[in-house]
C-alpha cells in the first residue's frame, strides 16, 4: 500500500468511526509501513503538563505519562513541531520504549492553533523515516485533529 491509499484508509476509519477509531488508525500505520513498530497518540494535558497515552499498537509501554521537556515526545510537547531521531542512541535526552527501538518520529497534532496530542511512531531500523513520511504523517495528525 502506499502513502495515497493508506491515507484514504485512514480518511476512512475516522469518517465511519470518529475518535473511537483512532485505535484502527494505529493500527493501520504500524501493519501498512514495515517500519512502523510502535504507533502510538499521547494527549496533551497542560494542566499537569504531562502527556497522557491514548490508543496505540505495538507492544506494551510502560510510558503511559511523559513529562513535558522529557525524551522525544516530551520535546515535541514544549516545540510543537515535529521531531525526528534517525538514531536513537545519539540522543542525550531519550526515554527508551524498547531495546528494539531504533528511531523515533513524533509529529505534534494541532486542533486550530492548539497543540492537542501527538503521533509518535518508533522503529526498529535506524534512519527509516523521510520528508515523505512527515508529509504523510503530518496529513495523518491533520485528519485525527479533526476527531478531537
Amino acid at each position: 500500500m502506499n502513502y495515497t491509499d493508506i491515507l484514504n484508509h485512514v480518511r476512512e476509519i475516522i469518517q465511519s468511526e470518529g475518535q473511537s477509531g483512532l485505535k484502527n488508525v494505529c493500527e493501520t500505520l504500524k501493519s501498512s509501513v514495515r517500519y512502523y513498530n510502535w504507533v502510538g497518540i499521547y494527549y496533551m494535558n497542560d494542566v499537569t503538563q504531562i502527556l497522557e497515552i491514548g490508543p496505540y499498537s505495538g507492544a506494551e509501554t510502560e510510558h503511559t505519562r511523559i513529562p513535558y521537556g522529557k525524551g522525544i515526545c516530551g520535546q515535541v510537547a514544549v516545540s510543537g513541531e515535529t521531531f525526528t531521531v534517525q538514531d536513537v542512541s545519539e540522543q542525550d535526552n531519550y526515554i527508551a520504549c524498547s531495546i528494539e527501538t531504533k528511531s523515533e518520529i513524533v509529529v505534534p497534532i494541532h486542533k486550530g492553533e492548539k497543540l492537542v496530542a501527538q503521533l509518535d511512531i518508533d522503529s526498529h531500523y535506524a534512519s527509516p523515516f523521510t520528508s515523505e513520511d512527515e508529509d504523510f504523517l503530518n496529513a495523518v495528525c491533520a485528519e485525527i485533529a479533526m476527531v478531537l
